[in-house]
């Protein structure tokens, strides 16, 4: 029999290691991804939203970011956004389009982008402990018999060290993929 306190402990887990992921896959590694720019945020229309929702963000090589607003009048702002967000790009208004050339990759750079891979593993981390923590709290709440709570104490545990080996799988997969040449 699953415990609910183990399951809602398992869903907050796997949404932590699924952030993680997605975090991860904002770090770029030399070659263009729209995932890199997709959560800048712009000033359009007298309030901040993310460039994807307002722009159609494409890839036409592996050293180019192209985004396209759906306005024109927001080429300005995404520009700027782009510039504020502090990503290590240098975008350009060509017509009716941004182009955002992605720099070389040098080895201090690449170095750089590592060490903000294992801190966003490590805030990954931190989220599944929570997600631990309050579990057990609940649990101790819950008031179940003694050999049904050390049973669903390990179960959690087990969760939370499947979590953790799950983004430290992942965080050395991308420090691989950063460091390749």
């Amino acid at each position: 029999m699953s415990s609910p306190i183990l399951a809602d402990a398992q869903v907050k887990m796997k949404k932590a290691v699924d952030y993680t992921l997605h975090e991860f896959s904002s770090i770029h590694t030399g070659k263009a991804n729209p995932t890199m720019l997709e959560g800048v945020m712009i000033d359009a229309y007298g309030t901040s939203m993310r460039l994807k929702e307002c722009a159609a963000i494409t890839t036409p090589d592996a050293h180019m970011i192209v985004v396209q607003p759906w306005d024109r009048g927001l080429l300005k702002s995404v520009e700027k956004g782009i510039q504020v967000a502090n990503l290590g790009f240098n975008p350009s208004i060509d017509n009716l389009v941004v182009r955002v050339p992605l720099p070389q990759m040098t080895r201090e750079r690449r170095q750089e982008f590592v060490k903000v891979a294992h801190r966003l593993a490590e805030e990954g981390r931190v989220h599944v402990r929570n997600a631990r923590r309050d579990a057990l709290e609940v649990l101790k709440r819950a008031k179940l018999p003694e050999d049904e709570n050390k049973r669903v104490e390990k179960d959690i545990q087990n969760a939370t060290d499947k979590s953790i080996a799950e983004i430290a799988t992942h965080v050395a997969a991308k420090e691989k993929e950063l460091l390749a040449v």
